[in-house]
């Protein structure tokens, strides 16, 4: 089933003071003695009707099968509610995904389901053979240094396109042209890095994370180098979402323990920020280990040094820094053992790893040696939270 996004003008708190027909510059809005009303074929989601309007009324969106037609809109005294049922028919997962899905699950030892409070995730919309077109809304170098630690925060925008992503899912974008062989190239996989309401709140986009990939014999990688190129306005095809398991709970008190090196962080940056937005006074606890070789390389860094201590508790690692000894997310882990014992032993504690695949071994050496010193059985834990899905492993 096809999903759209459209874009409609709340009656019950709209005061027809015109403001959002005067202001659109395709006439898509329009009105008679009842109701401002938008005409879906017509809006193209530039979202110029927003900010002027005073109540916020056009600020109104609903996922729809079929868009409402301009005499339902004008029936109506209420906004109805978002239709139900809409659970789109998945499309058969791309055998590149589905192998890629495969070495994560089989890196946790398995299918791990999400959290019991995790929100439902669309999967699979939009396929190689229908993909859907997104606009680069911005792409900003994060990170400072050489080549080796160019990361780049890039921003989609998908217009009136529905693309609903939940925390902790990834796209896919196969890069233009083919191979050697004259063969398309392979899809790669990117995790969303921002919260389920968009990069902007309100807006149709989501961001992500991307490292440009340069090879010591100078080799630049094929698509990391071609999404950290992209330009504003240009145009990506994009397919997914991906992903039902590496989803963030729901609830207040869920205490999450998040682990990641370099682009794993957009995940974890994503799940932040959900929680920030929505829950900043939420009684779970928030837990970050942030690993890079020095503050430079390290992505996000400004923004995390901001966010406060009470709302979540931060721990940045570098392993490059001059004169001072290497050091691993895995180190600060044990250095951190008792707080993070405290959250182990509660039933409402979460844990997500992402980032380079050579972290898993460390991180779960150190939980070893935390609940040995805490009373804890490790493998027995573990078992449990990945059964419970409360424990989700993503490396690459």
């Amino acid at each position: 089933m096809a999903l759209n996004r459209q874009h409609l003008i709340d009656p019950a708190v709209c005061i027809r003071c015109n403001t959002c027909e005067e202001t659109c510059p395709v006439d898509a809005i329009t009105h008679d003695s009842t109701n401002y009303v938008v005409d879906y074929d017509k809006c193209k989601g530039c979202m110029d009707c927003i900010a002027p309007c005073p109540t916020g009324a056009i600020d109104s969106w609903q996922t729809v099968a079929t868009p409402w037609t301009l005499d339902d809109q004008y029936s109506w005294d209420d906004l109805p509610d978002e239709p139900e049922g809409l659970e789109a028919e998945e499309a058969t997962p791309d055998a590149e995904v589905t192998d890629l899905r495969k070495e994560a699950e089989a890196a946790q030892g398995g299918k791990v389901p999400p959290p019991f409070s995790a929100a439902h995730p669309y999967v699979n919309l939009y396929t190689k053979d229908n993909p859907v077109t997104a606009r680069i809304a911005g792409n900003f170098r994060i990170t400072g240094g050489d080549a080796g630690s160019d990361i780049h925060h890039i921003v989609l925008d998908f217009g009136k396109a529905a693309f609903p992503v939940l925390e902790g899912q990834c796209i896919g974008i196969t890069p233009p042209g083919t191979d050697a062989k004259g063969k398309p190239h392979h899809m790669r996989l990117y995790s969303v890095a921002s919260p389920r309401d968009g990069e902007r709140p309100g807006h149709n986009n989501l961001a992500l994370t991307v490292k440009r990939v340069v090879e010591e014999n100078g080799t630049r990688g094929l698509a990391s180098n071609y999404m950290c190129d992209l330009k504003k306005n240009d145009t990506v095809q994009v397919m997914g979402p991906f992903g039902d398991s590496f989803l963030m709970p729901n609830h207040p008190s869920a205490n999450i323990i998040m682990i990641c090196t370099g682009t794993g962080a957009a995940p974890m940056r994503a799940i932040t920020e959900r929680r920030r937005r929505e829950m900043a006074d939420a009684p779970g606890k928030l837990m970050l280990f942030f690993g890079a070789r020095t503050p430079e390389e390290l992505p996000y860094f400004g923004p995390l040094q901001k966010l406060p201590k009470g709302f979540i508790d931060t721990e940045l690692v570098y392993s490059r820094l001059a004169d001072k000894p290497k050091e691993y997310v895995q180190d600060r882990m044990k250095a951190r053992a008792d707080d993070l014992a405290t959250l182990l032993k509660s039933d409402d504690t979460f844990i997500y790893i992402c980032g380079l695949k050579g972290m898993e071994k460390g991180c779960e050496e150190a939980l070893d040696e935390i609940c040995k010193k805490n009373g804890l059985n490790w493998s027995d834990l573990q078992k449990n939270m990945k059964t419970e899905g409360r424990y989700h492993v993503e490396t690459y």
